[in-house]
């Protein structure tokens, strides 16, 4: 068994090569071998948001606090709550962030496939967003 407690890994900055706004990651699991499963706390300031992205073997999304949004590609953009769950399937293109004038957190968990969890495209224009 293991137990980690809040303030017992320091949180993170993210790359802002793969995020528009401030973004900060709380890590709260990381896969020991055979697992892969890795889980983070994210927190997006208002209107904060990931880059267009795909996973290798997708990705869960629990909401925790505040109003965001998601969106995979083709899709209308989508409104997040506190207790939303989304599943984005292995290579489904999408992005998720917080709404334009609120902040939002969310549980991440993704399987890392070779040390990747996470595939980064290009940024989400304005206009993707929807603000």
């Amino acid at each position: 068994m293991k137990i980690t407690r809040p303030g017992d890994v320091p949180s993170k900055s993210v790359d802002p090569a793969y995020f528009t706004g401030t973004v900060r990651m709380d890590p709260l699991t990381a896969a020991e071998a055979p697992g892969r499963a890795v889980s983070i706390l994210v927190t997006f300031e208002p209107g904060a948001r990931t880059n267009w992205h795909t996973h290798p073997a997708g990705q869960t999304l629990i909401v925790t606090a505040g109003c965001g949004r998601c969106c995979a590609e083709g899709g209308e953009v989508q409104v997040l709550r506190p207790g939303d769950v989304v599943w984005f399937p292995a290579g489904e293109r999408h992005w998720h962030g917080a709404g334009p004038d609120t902040a939002m957190s969310h549980i991440a968990i993704q399987e890392a496939v070779e040390g990747v969890t996470a595939d980064w495209e290009e940024p989400v224009s304005d206009a993707d967003y929807g603000a």
